[in-house]
């Protein structure tokens, strides 16, 4: 059973920092392209971060500079550290793993991330 399993989000002044963690199961989690997705109220979802299986990184234009994803592939674990964090960033965010090659796409569940003075 495929599990991706989010943590880290909560309520953060502007200007802070969070750190999400997806630790997934279930999977070869080496051979994923792994990302974080975040969908605000009212808005369609949005590919924040993306990390490939080879290591390959992008990031939408609004987090550039800001945001850090990385992964640890011992731990089968992926991260998103977002620092100076803006209201504008309030959203659920959701880890995914994608495998175009066997057609594979799994989400988690979600984690809410609230940037609010």
């Amino acid at each position: 059973q495929v599990q991706l399993v989010e943590s880290g989000g909560g309520l953060v002044q502007p200007g802070g920092s969070l750190r999400l963690s997806c630790a997934t199961s279930g999977i070869i989690f080496s051979f994923y392209t792994m990302g974080w997705y975040r969908q605000a109220p009212g808005k369609q979802r949005e590919l924040v971060a993306g990390i490939s299986s080879a290591g390959n990184i992008n990031y939408v234009d609004s987090v550039l500079g800001r945001f850090t994803i990385s992964r640890d592939n011992a731990k089968n674990t992926v991260y998103l550290q977002m620092n100076s964090l803006k209201p504008e960033d309030t959203a659920v965010y959701y880890c995914n793993a994608a495998s175009p090659r066997i057609r594979a796409d799994y989400w988690g569940q979600g984690t809410q991330v609230t940037v609010s003075s």
